[in-house]
This record gives structure tokens, sequence and C-alpha cells, in this order.
């Protein structure tokens, strides 16, 4: 019976379950089952007893709470966004128990995480910017159209204001890139982005260059051996190209989009429009952005002004 197995062999139950069905990433996998491990080792701590299946149904709010508390304090406490993180882990465990267990446990869900504040957003200036979009055409050690595919893929995120995944799923199809592109965003929210003639140029200048049959419906960004360009190749691409140019850690991918959304507050364009270009679904996800423009603000009064 399910009810009679240790916890720790329902843990490792879940985890293939993960692995094998849900297809989770090993990154996935791992803090996934760190979390539940300390959890059932806490748990066992608390009731100075081996846990089954049948005792993690009776696992009380207060319990989980405590857990929290216990990760929270320490020598090497959570943060609260790892905290929120630990939990959404946990929440996904009793899930699993509750469905393919026939182990359920309400109390889960009285257990509320801890309250995140999003921070503001880090882009980087508009010379930091176009350092990053001029940088690929001068590596030596990069085919040339290597060096105008990178090209295109960040000028496509700062000037478009785009997601890896976003800007990574466009199809041959789509180019020559339209004075405006259809961009389907997270939860299938479909938006209206203008192109810059610099991008058009970009994209152009890279479809000209590469070596491969590009089919129609294909994607239109490549690797190296003409398979589709992933995301990690765009973020080891920035990691490089912001230690030659003696960039902060926060020169990311999106920090370009981030960037995008900065630069056109600051030259006056509107929360509502921005919001718009972005697919936010929410004012208030934008209203970060006023934050950045602000403290931009007052880091040049302070600069420039004689009594500063």
């Amino acid at each position: 019976m399910a009810a009679a197995l240790s916890a720790a062999q329902a843990r490792m139950a879940w985890l293939d379950h993960l692995a094998n069905e849900r297809r989770a990433s090993p990154r996935t996998l791992e803090a996934y089952g760190f979390a539940a491990g300390r959890y059932i080792a806490f748990l066992e701590q608390h009731r100075a007893e081996s846990l089954s299946v049948k005792g993690l149904t009776e696992v009380t709010a207060g319990e989980v709470r405590a857990w929290l508390a216990h990760l929270r304090g320490g020598e090497r406490p959570l943060s609260p966004r790892s905290l929120s993180q630990a939990l959404s882990a946990i929440r996904t465990f009793h899930r699993f128990l509750d469905r393919r267990l026939d182990a359920p446990n309400a109390a889960i869900g009285l257990v509320r995480g801890p309250r995140i504040k999003p921070g503001a957003p880090r882009p980087v200036t508009e010379d930091q910017a176009a350092g990053l979009l001029a940088e690929p055409a001068l590596d030596p050690d990069r085919e040339d159209w290597e060096a105008a595919r990178d090209q295109a893929v960040l000028t496509l995120l700062y000037g478009c204001g785009l997601r890896i995944s976003e800007g990574l799923s466009l199809k041959r199809s789509d180019a020559p890139l339209a004075d405006v592109l259809r961009i389907t965003g997270k939860g299938g929210k479909t938006r209206m982005v203008p192109v810059l003639p610099a991008v058009r140029e970009a994209v152009d200048a890279y479809l000209a260059e590469v070596p491969f049959a590009l089919e129609p419906d294909g994607p239109l960004f490549r690797a190296k051996r003409g398979g589709p360009l992933g995301p990690r190749h765009v973020q080891a691409t920035v990691q490089a190209l912001r230690g030659r140019l003696g960039l902060p850690d926060s020169a990311t991918p999106h920090a370009l989009r981030h960037s995008f959304a900065t630069h056109l507050l600051g030259a006056g364009a509107d929360l509502r429009s921005i919001q718009e270009l972005l697919g936010h679904a929410s004012l208030s996800t934008t209203q970060r952005y006023t934050e950045v423009d602000a403290a931009a603000l007052l880091g040049a009064y302070n600069q420039a002004h004689p009594r500063a």
C-alpha cells in the first residue's frame, strides 16, 4: 500500500515522476529534491520518528510554518525568495502525494509563503547597450555569420523589448521583418511590437551571412551546427561580452528588455504604452520602471547641480 511507503521512498517516486513524466530540468530536480529532503529530515527530527506517507498526510500547517522558520534561522538563513521557492517545491510534492499516492493533506494550502517585494529592474545605460550590440562584430574568434547572428539577437531584444524566448521563437518566415511584429508572450498573450530600422537591418545582415538553408517554418536563429539557437548561448554570449566591456553581472540579456523600457520612459513614453509593448498583464509590473527612472534622474541631479 502507498500509505506504508516511507517518506524518503515517496520523495524518490516524486523525483522520478518529475524527471520522466514532467521532463523537469536537472536544476529543478536538484532544487526540489533538496527542499523535500530537508523537509522530511526536519519533520522526522521534530517528531523523533521515521516518517511514512501516512505521516505526511498528518503534517499540520503549524509544522510547515515551523520548518519555514527553521530555514529562516540558523547559520545559513534563506532569503524570502528562497523560502518561497522551497515552499513551492513542498506544495508540488504534496500535490503528487494526493494525486498519485492517494495521500492528501489540506493543511498545506493554509500556509502562506513570505512576502517578496520585487526588486527594481537593473537596466544598462544607453552607452552600455550600444557597446553590447556592437561588440560581437569585434570578436576575431567568431565566424562572421555567428557575429552577425549574435548582433541581430541582441539588437532584437533591446530594440523590441523582447524576452529571450520570444526572440528565439521567430521563424524564418518572419523575416525580413515587417514594420510591426506579432509576439506571443507569457500566458499566450499576443502583442504588437514596432520594429526599428536598426533591428530590421541587423536581422537582414544575419540572413545574408547564415550558411544554412532555412525552412520557412524553421527557427530563424541557428546554432553553430545548424540547430535552433538556445537561450543558454545568448546568456553565455552576453556574459563574455560584459567581461570584455567591464560591465556588472546585472548586464544580462533580460537587462536589455529592462533597458528598452527604462530608456523609453526616460524619453517621455507613457506607462500604458510601455505596458503594451512589454506585454505586462498588470500596470503595477510596469510601474517598477519608474523607480529606475527616478533613481537615474536623482543621480543626474546630484552629479550636475552645483549645490548637490
